[in-house]
């Protein structure tokens, strides 16, 4: 006897997005940005191991995105009142995606 999942595959919808390795803290890991239909997390790779980061999709407050000439930075805030995810060096297209793809995650979830 088999058993089905209940839904599809959640991280088959994940998206990732990678900072610029020409700002500052990136140069030989960049943070990357995992955005998912559960949680956003931010991922800091070291020389051994990462660092992650996450906040449930639920629980995400505000996406505030500073652009600046080349790169935008993003602040990811929580309702819980932990510390923000940050994240700099992305390209502006990318933020606004990060944006966007919350704000439709949380509609989805309501």
């Amino acid at each position: 006897m088999g058993l089905t999942p209940a839904s599809p595959n959640p991280a088959a919808s994940d998206e990732t997005f990678s900072a610029s390795r020409w700002t500052r803290g990136n140069l030989w890991f960049p943070t990357r940005i995992v955005v998912s239909p559960l949680r956003v997390s931010r991922v800091k790779r070291r020389l051994f191991g990462s660092n992650e980061e996450s906040i449930s999709i639920s629980q995400v407050a505000s996406v505030k995105i500073s652009t600046r000439i080349l790169w935008s930075d993003i602040l990811i805030e929580s309702t819980g009142g932990t510390d923000p995810i940050t994240s700099h060096g992305h390209r502006k297209a990318d933020a606004l995606r990060i944006r966007d793809l919350v704000e439709s995650f949380q509609a989805a979830r309501r």
